[in-house]
């Protein structure tokens, strides 16, 4: 039974045939001792006695003794009453090694065991900083114990709560000393990362095409790059260096090179070269553009004829009749 609940103990009489009979004498007595009626309440009817023990306390714990006296007739009865409590906490906690991230503890049992077996303890941690409490190990059975994988550098205090049936011990006790996780001995290697190699020698993601241009009006050539270090573009002309030439406008954008052609005329016709080198390598990519001129080729290329029939076109036409052209 746990302290601070009341206690009661009914013992049943068997009734008598006999009504005439003397009541009998009922005598209790605990651990061989009269009971003290200010603690222990005690009521006898016809048929039981009731013992009655409000908020017991384990001092209340004992073997009580029922003596029944009819005339020269004696019967007794006993019963043992255990009242339990939570128990104390252990009489002392030790830290007895240190080693790496590691901490061995030792505790001695509670001298209060709480009237009932120890089942377990309880031991939890604290960083000398915060002191705040975690639990580490919960129902543990011996005495003694290995803390591990704490944090270099810091410093712990270690307490310990006992256990049994009732419940954790109300308070618990903390080692005198800290325990330090010393840093030496553990030398911490930064990890070494090969630098990337972002470097590329230039590539073309999307090459030159060739083009049709109509005479007097502005074409354009366009071609993607791309490459580490940056590439240097060169424009040419049927293999010549595009260099200071006013009918040329030439311009990159992130890595779209672009050719402008300022009104051409068939003589601007011919095999186009976009190069680009950096210290990696070099790349060449090369596309044709012709440039046609004349009402007709105008005509057909603004009704939406793609420019290579009508070149086809153009050109039985000529054969036909190369008087007209």
């Amino acid at each position: 039974m746990k302290a601070k609940e009341d206690v009661s103990v009914n013992t049943a009489e068997e009734e008598e045939d006999d009504q005439g009979k003397p009541r009998p004498e009922l005598i209790w007595k605990k651990d061989g001792a009269e009971i003290d009626k200010n603690q222990i309440n005690i009521r006898n009817s016809e048929t039981d006695t009731i013992i009655f023990i409000r908020k017991a306390e384990r001092s209340h714990s004992g073997k009580y003794d029922l003596q029944v006296k009819v005339e020269k007739f004696t019967e007794s009865a006993s019963i043992d009453i255990q009242i339990v409590d939570r128990p104390g906490p252990p009489q002392t906690v030790k830290i007895e090694d240190v080693w790496g991230e590691n901490v061995a503890l030792t505790w001695t049992p509670p001298k209060d065991d709480g009237n009932a077996a120890i089942t377990g303890y309880t031991i939890q941690k604290a960083d000398k900083k915060s002191m705040e409490w975690f639990t580490v190990i919960e129902h543990y059975h011996r005495t003694n114990a290995t803390i591990t994988e704490l944090v270099i550098g810091n410093e712990y205090y270690f307490r310990v709560f006992a256990e049994n049936m009732c419940g954790l011990s109300e308070e618990a006790t903390m080692t005198k000393e800290s325990a330090v996780i010393a840093k030496d001995g553990k030398v911490y290697k930064n990890p070494v990362y090969e630098d990337f190699d972002f470097t590329e020698a230039p590539m073309f993601t999307q090459p030159l095409v060739n083009t049709y241009a109509i005479a007097g009006y502005n074409a354009t050539l366009n071609c993607s790059v791309r490459g580490n270090p940056k590439p240097k573009i060169t424009w040419m002309k049927n293999k010549v260096a595009i260099v200071d030439d006013p009918r040329y406008r030439m311009f990159s954008n992130q890595g779209v090179c672009t050719l402008e052609i300022r009104k051409p005329s068939p003589y601007d016709g011919g095999t186009y070269c976009c190069k680009a080198v950096n210290d990696l390598g070099t790349v060449e990519i090369e596309c044709k553009l012709e440039v046609k001129g004349g009402l007709s080729f105008c005509r057909l290329l603004l009704q939406g004829v793609p420019p290579n029939i009508i070149d086809s076109y153009l050109r039985d036409l000529q054969s036909s009749n190369p008087e007209e052209y």
